[in-house]
């Protein structure tokens, strides 16, 4: 049962005087059932709360529990109560203004409003305690109710978890955010996310600590609180510090763009290769992020030149951290030389090698399929094939060529992936043709093309012969396809349907058999150095 009053008029009366006395804020924390749990002192202007995050992320909606603290100058209730109404997930902030004479004056009350309203709070004021009115059982019971109806409505379509996107443009980036927003919502679906609202900042500059503004991030706890989501997913990398002092500062996980690729990586991996190369990335990508809770938790030893704390245990995840990476790392140089035996047996066969390589989910596994009349798993998702599948291809005149399926690409490629991938990446350098497959049915897919020839660049590559091969051409006009393909001088196909892959194939038999086409071979030094940055 919620008591209807927000705190009694003696209380007020007792907090008001004190306040005055020793020149600070005075604040308690009332539970639902009156009684008061934590007695706070903070400065002349301000209030700072414990952190409750993991109370308030069990139970009800709300915490249970209503500020109700001091002001000495007579202000209105400022951004740091209203965004702790957010992150302490509190029933209400009450302000009481202490007099010059010690008696309680104005008050302020404020609350959350569900999501979908023009406001995220209600603030009420009332001349003084005793004309205070304000049915606190009946407003926070209907509150709570709605909001837990909101949250019930947003979450019963997938009943997956709920993330409230954020991202950033600055002034010289030029970048347009729709095609992110659009990427990373796919990104979210793959990972059976599902994506409540996006918040995007324009800056002329990131700001170092929070990524965004302090003022942004305090408005997007305030929406994140309201939309229940489980987190908050960032549409660009933050360093260990930003993710910190977002955490912190807003009381949700964060994650980021490469974190989220990561799990989807984690989610696809079936073989051991997968898994040990999936693993070595996000050891990698949380080593820096490791940090310490309580450093009361250290390990002691005792004899001379060893008393004191001896290893912390941050010092041991760190430790333990490096020796998985580097046991994980002796693995895939293991399984990069028994691809590179599979290799040499395909060399001395004499059989060339076309592989299938362009931006995740533009359709290349189908087209293995397709050519190689195979069942390779297809899935409308990114990242749905993480291993590479080899299957043979038979040309006219009685001529074979081995066709392989790689790992799709992505724009700003995390560099802990590339690495990780390194043994499954190489079987890009022994190839004789490289299919560079493209969506063109997809807005922007001049960016997708742009971004995988970035990355076969950067890992030495790029002097490998290519055929561009328009995909789910049957998706267009087909005067727009015929027109993109000429401007492109793309082969347009459609490899569901199998439009145009009597073309394709002709094309990479004139590429592969002709006396006249030789490969440039890859510099085996430059790959190897370019995987071991």
């Amino acid at each position: 049962m919620v008591r209807a009053e927000v705190f009694s008029a003696d209380l007020a009366r007792q907090m008001s005087a004190i306040s005055r006395e020793i020149g600070r804020q005075v604040a308690v924390l009332v539970g639902r059932d009156g009684r008061i749990g934590s007695v706070l002192v903070g400065n002349a202007h301000r209030m700072d709360l414990p952190d409750n995050r993991r109370e308030r992320r069990s139970g009800s909606r709300l915490s249970g529990q209503r500020l109700v603290h001091t002001h000495l100058a007579g202000e209105g209730l400022s951004q740091e109560d209203l965004v702790a109404l957010a992150v302490h997930r509190l029933d209400l902030v009450a302000s009481i203004d202490a007099e010059g004479d010690g008696e309680p004056g104005t008050v302020r009350i404020a609350h959350l409003l569900p999501a979908g309203g023009a406001a995220p709070h209600r603030v009420l004021e009332f001349p003084s305690p005793d004309r205070t009115e304000f049915d606190c059982g009946w407003e926070i019971e209907s509150l709570e109710a709605e909001l837990s109806r909101t949250a019930e409505r947003g979450r019963e379509v997938s009943g997956r978890e709920r993330a409230l996107l954020i991202g950033l443009s600055t002034g010289h980036d030029g970048l347009d955010h729709e095609p992110i927003v659009a990427e990373i919502r796919e990104l979210a679906r793959t990972a059976g996310v599902d994506v409540a609202d996006v918040v995007w900042q324009r800056r002329r500059e990131p700001d170092p600590k929070y990524l965004i503004g302090k003022g942004k991030l305090d408005a997007i706890t305030t929406s994140a609180m309201r939309s229940d989501v489980d987190f908050l997913l960032f549409a660009s990398d933050l360093s260990p510090a930003q993710a910190r002092s977002i955490e912190d500062a807003t009381g949700y996980q964060i994650i980021d763009r490469t974190q989220l690729i990561l799990d989807i990586f984690a989610r696809r991996a079936r073989s051991r290769d997968g898994k040990l190369q999936v693993e070595l990335a996000q050891m990698k990508y949380l080593l820096p992020r490791l940090t310490e809770k309580d450093t009361g938790l250290s390990r002691h030893t005792g004899g001379i030149g060893l008393r004191g704390p001896g290893e912390t245990k941050l010092e041991i995840g760190r430790r333990r951290a490096r020796e998985r990476i580097a046991r994980l790392e002796a693995g895939i140089r293991e399984l990069s030389r028994q691809r590179e035996l599979r290799r040499s047996k395909r060399r001395e066969a004499g059989l060339p090698v076309i592989s299938i390589v362009g931006y995740t989910n533009a359709g290349k596994s189908t087209l293995l399929n397709t050519l190689t009349k195979s069942a390779v798993h297809v899935e409308d998702k990114l990242f749905a094939t993480l291993d590479p599948s080899s299957r043979r291809l038979r040309f006219p005149e009685d001529r074979d060529a081995v066709v392989t399926d790689t790992v799709g690409f992505i724009r700003d490629l995390p560099k802990d992936l590339v690495a990780a991938f390194r043994a499954t990446l190489e079987e890009l350098s022994e190839a004789d043709l490289l299919l560079h497959v493209v969506d063109c049915a997809l807005p922007g897919f001049e960016d997708r093309m742009e971004a995988v020839s970035r990355i076969l660049a950067d890992l030495g590559l790029d002097g490998i012969p290519q055929v561009l091969v328009f995909n789910k051409v049957d998706a267009l006009d087909a005067a727009l396809a015929a027109a993109l393909s000429r401007q492109h001088r793309a082969i347009p196909i459609s490899a569901e349907t199998g439009a145009g892959l009597g073309e394709l194939v002709a094309a990479c038999d004139r590429a592969l058999f002709s006396e006249k086409r030789r490969r440039k071979p890859v510099d085996r030094e430059q790959w190897t150095a370019g995987g071991e940055e």
